[in-house]
């Protein structure tokens, strides 16, 4: 088997020189049954390149626990036979990777212009920022909350009727690059109130009442990258001193247990901290504006993907909150909520216990600055397609979510504090 291994290894690193064309690449599936299986999964992690879906580091691999990973072409028959081999339960989620890429883009909307039922690029979702505060001046405004490591303005919506003393939902998305359905999710919840206030009573008590500051894609530039070199990149992409590797995993760069539990202090892991809290233009920017507006928000959201799952704090350690009881039971309706239009069924709880510890996420770093009610969602799928959710799926995906949504800001404006 180790013999194997080596042969796997060096046929890897002849495939990292080729063009980053997903043919032939394969995500396979496992469930390691005990400790010996995991150590299968770390050797043939530091034998081959393996790209870490979920979770998302081989650090974070235990017994019983489903793992989903990417390996390039020419070594997946052999990473197979090495799972067939050694006895680990697995089956393949995605048999060709360029097929599912190319099939994400299923949207009936062929338009070249914005839409809300396809991924959009960032040049398409800037312009469209300006468009809607254009458009809707007294429900919308659109201002810069910093700029990106190659230089884009970070452009943030704030929404909702303008009021004396309003408090404030933030929500993020596109932490991660290559999770595209979450800025589709920020789009579509702008849209939506600027289509429903005055219609739906829920959603114009909402912006009547508070006010919400949407920033669409965080990660712009690693987003950008997503759409123009690497599909499943995730990190930021400033340069690490030091190092050839480029970017920081922008969820593992607050302060919140920075760089302890499940991130990597490692330039090439795709879980690098950084070399510092806020390292990062992009979260610096984000946890500037969160700090300077400390006084009005009251909740904070972040929209990633994929698994299903709507989490809260801890996720650096297994310490639970002080208002657990409080958050289990949001989370619990909210979940309720969503699975009531497509039966879509989500996980909850707080993060370390209920998928893996992570240290360095913004939901604790909010959290711990005084946000009392603050949620990671973790959005569809969970694997079929995984980061690649093809287009047909964001209405249904962005519909459910914002039933959540809508009773996480109702509960907040019940429960102001």
């Amino acid at each position: 088997m180790w013999a194997l291994l080596v042969l796997i290894g060096a046929a890897a690193v002849s495939a990292h020189l080729q063009d980053l064309a997903f043919d032939g690449q394969k995500v396979f599936r496992v469930i390691p049954q005990n400790d010996e299986q995991v150590e299968i999964i770390n050797s043939l992690a530091s034998n081959v390149q393996v790209d870490f879906w979920q979770p998302d580091s081989v650090t974070l691999v235990r017994p019983k626990m489903q793992v989903d990973f990417r390996v390039e072409a020419d070594v997946s028959f052999e990473v197979e036979d090495l799972l067939k081999e050694s006895g680990v339960e697995y089956r393949v989620l995605i048999d060709n990777l360029q097929d599912a890429v190319d099939a994400q883009f299923d949207s009936k909307a062929r338009t070249t212009r914005h839409s809300y039922e396809k991924y959009n690029t960032w040049e398409t979702i800037a312009a469209w920022t300006a468009d809607m505060a254009a458009q809707n001046p007294d429900l919308v405004s659109r201002s810069v909350i910093g700029e990106t490591y190659e230089g884009r303005p970070m452009y943030i919506l704030k929404m909702g009727k303008s009021g004396p003393n309003k408090k404030a939902i933030f929500m993020d998305c596109g932490f991660h690059a290559r999770e595209w359905i979450s800025p589709a999710f920020c789009q579509w919840f702008v849209k939506e109130a600027v289509e429903t206030y005055g219609k739906d009573t829920v959603m114009t008590t909402l912006l009547n009442s508070l006010d919400f500051y949407v920033l669409p894609v965080v990660n712009i530039d690693g987003y950008v990258y997503t759409w123009t070199n690497d599909r499943m990149w995730r990190k930021t992409r400033s340069k690490n001193a030091g190092s050839r590797c480029i970017g920081t995993d922008p969820n593992r760069n607050f302060n919140a247990g920075w760089c302890t539990l499940g991130a990597s202090k490692s330039p090439c892991d795709s879980t690098y901290c950084g070399s510092a809290p806020e390292s990062e233009k992009e979260t610096k920017a984000l946890a500037d504006f969160i700090r300077e507006h400390l006084s009005t928000i009251k909740a904070y959201l972040t929209i990633h993907s994929y698994s299903q799952l709507l989490l809260f704090p801890y996720s650096y350690t297994y310490k639970l909150p002080s208002n657990y009881e409080e958050l289990n039971s949001i989370a619990r309706a909210a979940s309720k909520e969503l699975a009531s239009l497509y039966n879509t069924k989500y996980t909850y709880g707080p993060g370390a216990t209920t998928i893996y510890p992570a240290a360095g996420g913004s939901d604790d770093w909010a959290y711990d600055e005084g946000i009392k009610y603050s949620f990671t969602f973790e959005l569809r799928d969970t694997g079929r397609y995984g980061f690649m959710l093809p287009e047909s799926q964001i209405k249904p995906t962005c519909e459910e979510t914002l039933l959540a949504v809508k009773y996480i800001a109702n509960y907040v404006l019940e429960h102001l504090y």
